[in-house]
């Protein structure tokens, strides 16, 4: 899974993981946020989604809070919400 939403999660957790003094294992569609192998909190994951927020110009949890636990979940929300025909913003 290759595609640009994915890799911008991808790029922010390496980042986060990074400032914490932590390696970022590979990461798949199925890579669970909390409890899994991922070395980042519930804060983290939080401030995850206020730079993706920043970074896309996009909320998919405006109307409210959608459950995600994985990754490709996550990035599934942010394709939804990029790709609808009323939504204009830089992000490719």
């Amino acid at each position: 899974m290759t595609d640009s939403m994915f890799a911008l999660i991808a790029e922010e957790l390496a980042r986060i993981a990074a400032d914490k003094g932590e390696t970022l294992p590979a990461l798949g569609p199925d890579t669970r946020f909390l409890g899994g192998e991922l070395p980042i909190d519930s804060l983290d994951l939080a401030t995850l989604l206020v730079v993706l927020e920043q970074r896309t110009g996009q909320d998919p949890f405006r109307a409210g809070f959608i459950q995600f636990n994985t990754v490709g979940e996550l990035a599934a929300l942010y394709r939804s919400v990029l790709n609808r025909p009323d939504v204009s913003t830089g992000f490719a």
